[in-house]
């Protein structure tokens, strides 16, 4: 490996007859108008300043010998997007000063001894490639489909360039003070990727398949790199319509399903597949062809392409509700699909199933911590010759913080649970409109009504009785007392009858929510818990619960859970004399909140449960952790105690952790747990 310091200007000169070649695999060209703007500034601050020598702007690696495109030619693995817009402030540079347009051309943009694309200095990837050579060649054919960021970097420039007309020797001066450090690596000797890999380059971050196809390419034979890439890396690309985010999701189910563990970080994907790749001794092309299967099939799915149309519709529904972690049973899934080991009949329930077990607990509020488990667990447990049934057994077996929400705890929680605020309400209106009908009505643009209004009128505090303000809170946001409309400012906080009756009012609309209401002579309490009893019935029939008889599901146990449950207490846990003092006082002013408050010993921590867990201790030897089962936008906390978890690996049930430390805080962390508690108890019938 041989590296050396040198001005930029003087390293694209001095290789005239090294053409520079970014390879195919490399990413498009991705610089913004941020990053230009910081070089610009720079350029001309250098350039100004007399006293300033040079201005270090990164490194650039290349590889020499062996695995060049072409003879003569120097293929860029770090450093493309600096190369560019070097080469477009170049250009626009050169076209607006006619005095240096020759000596621009000729030593930095153009060899002029060569000829065809082998004349220009820089040569970018296919994608890239044309709308460069016509920016600095307009002889070459403009293309169809012109290369967005070159064209609007380069106009960028020559719009900056016009306003500095009289700093053009300063523009060029600056440009001659860059300062690189170049890397040159040989094949054989160095490991381009290995390198590539530990450079922490200025400009944009990689993402992870960004470093999956430099490494797939890197390793690749020579003579196959361009066929691999167009045929499959590009392939996959042009599926995900460059959305890389949503590629590296993709891999990440993909690790999952192969190596039967547990989801790899976001950020140690690329990892993750090197370490898959070796182990398993997967060859390049076999790696690619695998890729690209599951890459169909994930593509049909998010992207509602699956040409049947029921299965189109059923698997929509999942894609709707933006889960991340049920991909990796769904790819699997749909692959035996494919392969005709699943039957279209069976699918079809399965995806249905796997919809009821995410809404059941999303309105039962099970958190989806535990979920990153649960998923791709699933595919131990299905037997293949009974593919619906086993899976089916599986759901039901599930217990405690994974469990199916029966149909009792379901229909309690959707009737009392505040709707308004409840995330994906649009999914589970849609749902409920729509459910089993061929006419379905499209539901997009129609906003949330409250049939009683969120400001009680005098006519409304007459109609709903002397115990109108108890009324109003208890129900006011629950789903007895919300529907769709197109019409909500002009509803408005009308009477009941008014809404009822007037033009466009709920006599006169075509959605199923409403129909309910055309009857109705009054809307008080009792109109209010029949309609909530009903959605809930139909709820019951949208999301179904897995019923199964003792005989089945004891067939289909898994082994482990034929064990006997493990009992916790207090000795189960690793208290420090200090943090089991601070444990007894809070745990005694815990439970004296509310007479209805259960105290649960688990593995991991212990609970305090009203009708779902409001905070979990978690024990350690010098201190307590409290995790508060909330939003961390609504809880109040002027000492600043609390941090938000979410997505986070931790410990607990909420999402909220406040460290408990001293006695002096126990009345102040208290305060805290009572917001959750109270949070929770708003949303459910009192006693």
């Amino acid at each position: 490996m041989e590296a050396k310091a040198i001005k930029l200007l003087e390293f694209i000169k001095d290789n005239q007859k090294n053409q520079l070649v970014i390879p195919i695999y490399q990413r498009v060209y991705s610089w913004e108008k941020e990053q230009c703007k910081e070089l610009w500034d720079d350029i001309i601050k250098v350039g100004g300043d007399d006293k300033m020598d040079g201005h270090f702007i990164g490194s650039i690696l290349y590889v020499l010998d062996g695995i060049t495109h072409s003879d003569n030619a120097l293929l860029i693995i770090d450093g493309q997007q600096r190369l560019t817009t070097i080469t477009l402030l170049l250009t626009a540079l050169r076209d607006h000063w006619s005095d240096k347009r020759k000596e621009i051309e000729n030593h930095y943009l153009i060899n002029s001894d060569k000829d065809g694309d082998k004349k220009f200095r820089l040569i970018l990837s296919d994608s890239d490639k044309d709308t460069l050579l016509y920016l600095i060649d307009k002889d070459k054919r403009k293309p169809s489909e012109p290369s967005l960021k070159i064209v609007e970097n380069f106009k960028l420039f020559g719009e900056w360039i016009s306003k500095n007309t009289d700093k053009l020797e300063t523009i060029f001066k600056g440009l001659e003070k860059l300062m690189i450090v170049y890397i040159a690596l040989k094949k054989g000797k160095d490991d381009p990727q290995l390198i590539f890999e530990s450079m922490n380059s200025k400009g944009i971050e990689l993402t992870q398949t960004d470093l999956i196809r430099n490494y797939i390419v890197m390793e690749t034979e020579i003579e196959k790199q361009e066929g691999f890439y167009n045929k499959y890396w590009r392939a996959m690309e042009e599926k995900f319509k460059q959305n890389k985010k949503l590629f590296d999701r993709f891999v990440r189910h993909y690790l999952t399903i192969k190596t039967r563990k547990d989801p790899p970080n976001t950020n140690k994907v690329y990892a993750a597949l090197k370490d898959y790749r070796q182990k398993e001794g997967i060859g390049i092309e076999d790696l690619l062809k695998d890729l690209q299967k599951y890459c169909g099939y994930f593509c049909q799915i998010v992207f509602k392409k699956e040409a049947d149309k029921d299965l189109n519709k059923a698997l929509g529904f999942l894609v709707d509700l933006e889960m991340d972690v049920i991909y990796p049973l769904l790819l699997e899934l749909y692959s035996d699909y494919n392969d005709g080991v699943l039957s279209k009949a069976d699918f079809i329930p399965i995806i249905a199933l796997i919809e009821s077990y995410i809404c059941r607990r999303a309105v039962c509020g099970l958190g989806t911590n535990s979920l990153n488990k649960v998923f791709p667990s699933f595919t131990k447990h299905i037997q293949k010759d009974e593919y619906f049934k086993s899976l089916k057994a599986h759901f039901g077996s599930l217990t405690e913080k994974q469990r199916f929400p029966n149909n009792d705890e379901f229909k309690d929680c959707f009737i009392t649970i505040d709707f308004c605020s409840f995330q994906k309400k649009e999914y589970f209106f849609e749902r409920l409109e729509n459910f089993d009908t061929k006419e379905p009505v499209n539901t997009k643009g129609l906003t949330n009504e409250h049939i009683m209004p969120q400001k009680l009128t005098e006519e409304w505090e007459r109609d709903l009785g002397e115990n109108f303000q108890e009324i109003h809170n208890k129900y006011l946001h629950t789903i007895g007392n919300l529907t769709l409309t197109g019409y909500n400012s002009t509803y408005s906080n009308r009477s009941f009858q008014e809404k009822r009756d007037m033009e466009k009012g709920f006599k006169d609309s075509p959605l199923r929510l409403n129909q309910g209401l055309r009857d109705l002579k009054f809307f008080g309490e009792e109109e209010i818990k029949k309609r909530a009893n009903d959605l809930a019935d139909l709820a019951l029939k949208i999301w179904t619960y897995p019923n199964l008889d003792a005989e089945t599901l004891e067939k289909y146990k898994p082994k482990k859970d034929k064990k006997e449950k493990e009992v916790y207490d207090l000795n189960s846990y690793k208290f420090g004399s200090h943090s089991r003092e601070l444990f007894d006082i809070l745990s005694k002013e815990i439970k004296a909140l509310d007479e209805r408050i259960t105290e649960n010993f688990n593995q991991d921590y212990i609970s305090y449960k009203f009708s779902k867990n409001f905070v979990d201790i978690v024990v350690q030897t010098k201190d307590l952790k409290l995790y508060l089962n909330m939003k961390f936008n609504e809880l109040q906390d002027e000492k600043n105690l609390a941090r938000d978890m979410t997505n986070k690996g931790h410990l607990g049930n909420g999402d909220i952790e406040v460290k408990l430390e001293t006695k002096e805080n126990i009345p102040y962390c208290l305060g805290l747990i009572k917001q959750a508690l109270e949070k929770q108890m708003g949303g459910r019938n009192r006693q």
